[in-house]
């Protein structure tokens, strides 16, 4: 009688534990993404009461796989219609929230005593919510129609971006090495400058015109593997030119964006996104070392305070400073206090690639299953705070802040501040 690989056995173990999980969380309305993490501690070797993965090695692999599938899935919702939509008010509340946060994550970080670079990456990280756990809880709220959405998935879009020039730093200073000297960087971003023009420069004359062609060939099951393969292959020719993984399927996800079958292919790739993300997210629950959480229970505690009261802050100041109105501003902030998958992508590759401290990775995987867990509750208390702040606010503070029948007039009747701030950082992004 033949045996059953051990891989076979790993996976019905999770699958089965992450459905059981995943229920409980439905109904306690919690997101999915930590009944996934739950399910991945129950089946580590942390946790003695039920068996545990065998083997870790080719769950690894899964796993990975499940980052270039999350990759390939955001690559495929951006494109330059979407960034031209949502305008300067994700900008401007973009730019001020990972500035503010950044530094306020840093200067956490070294006061604990974090070399410079662990330290910068940190608050870097700190910068990036988590879309799928945004959504949901939206959705389960029932507020995906409400008006502040659509401003606080603009600044979701714009973090994703910002993890990905993460990502490609992370692989540049591995390149360089620790000594990294500034000839190197500007070295490295040219070669990915070239890198980029090649792809987008076949992605506009090549992919759509192949589309259109064989459209008529194409069924379901066929643009599927086919674009399987592109991601794939996409990832191999990043990997080899020295850049990550993840670049590679995100950038593919965003060439085949441009095409008439994005809308398709999105619906076609989510079952199978869905089952390697939710071992990807298993795997970073089989990372939950309870002895590493104690013994850097204070790091956990002042980040995870970092990033709820600076991302309430920032967030809401930058959406103010847009022109919008306190209620708004404040939702916004509120939808915005946890940390998202691209964080996990961000310190495993910093950690694959000896660039971070390895303590960085259970670290950012505690402070993420907090903010993750208080993500509803916190939702929920956004309208009575600002409420409150409304009715105990000086007249005269209130007098100067945009109000909610201004916001649809904003178009027309831009604030100084909106005016002066669009401009400079359109200069800024041109020039530099």
């Amino acid at each position: 009688m033949s045996e059953l690989a051990p891989l076979i056995e790993d996976l019905a173990f999770i699958l089965v534990l992450a459905g059981i999980v995943t229920i409980f969380c439905k109904k306690f309305n919690q997101p999915l993404v930590l009944g996934y993490i739950l399910a991945g501690f129950f089946a580590s070797p942390h946790f003695n009461l039920l068996p545990n993965v065998v083997d870790t090695a080719n769950i690894t692999v899964w796993s990975d796989i499940g980052v270039i599938f999350i990759l390939f899935n955001l690559g495929l919702d951006f494109n330059f219609a979407k960034i031209k939509s949502i305008g300067g008010t994700a900008l401007i509340a973009a730019v001020t929230e990972l500035t503010g946060i950044t530094l306020l994550g840093y200067a956490c970080a070294r006061l604990l005593g974090w070399q410079p670079i662990d330290s910068f990456f940190a608050g870097a990280m700190l910068t990036m919510s988590s879309t799928a756990v945004v959504s949901k809880t939206f959705e389960e709220l029932g507020l995906l129609k409400e008006r502040f959405t659509q401003f606080t998935f603009g600044i979701l879009v714009l973090e994703d971006i910002s993890g990905i020039i993460m990502m490609v730093m992370l692989s540049t200073i591995a390149a360089a090495g620790a000594a990294i000297s500034g000839t190197e960087m500007l070295g490295s971003i040219g070669e990915l400058a070239f890198f980029l023009i090649i792809c987008f420069v076949c992605g506009i004359f090549f992919l759509p015109t192949f589309f259109r062609k064989v459209s008529r060939y194409l069924t379901s099951e066929t643009l599927l593997i086919f674009s399987l393969g592109l991601c794939l292959s996409m990832v191999v020719l990043a990997t080899k030119m020295g850049f990550s993984s993840a670049l590679g399927a995100f950038l593919m996800g965003s060439l085949l964006s441009g095409t008439a079958f994005t809308e398709t292919t999105k619906k076609l790739l989510t079952p199978v996104k869905d089952l390697f993300s939710g071992i990807f997210f298993v795997s970073v629950g089989m990372m939950v070392d309870p002895a590493l959480i104690i013994k850097y229970a204070l790091p956990i505690a002042v980040l995870t305070a970092a990033l709820i009261i600076g991302k309430i802050i920032f967030s809401s100041l930058g959406v103010l400073l847009a022109g919008k109105d306190l209620q708004t501003a404040l939702r916004c902030g509120f939808s915005l206090t946890q940390l998202g998958e691209i964080t996990f992508i961000v310190a495993s590759i910093g950690a694959a690639l000896k660039v971070t401290s390895d303590f960085l990775y259970p670290v950012f995987v505690a402070v993420s299953v907090i903010s993750i867990f208080l993500t509803p509750s916190i939702l929920r208390h956004a309208d009575k705070i600002s409420g409150w702040l409304l009715r105990n606010l000086p007249a005269r503070l209130l007098r100067l802040l945009p109000q909610p029948d201004e916001a649809p007039a904003s178009d027309e009747q831009r604030s100084a501040w909106k005016e002066l701030l669009q401009s400079y950082f359109t200069r800024l992004t041109v020039f530099c």
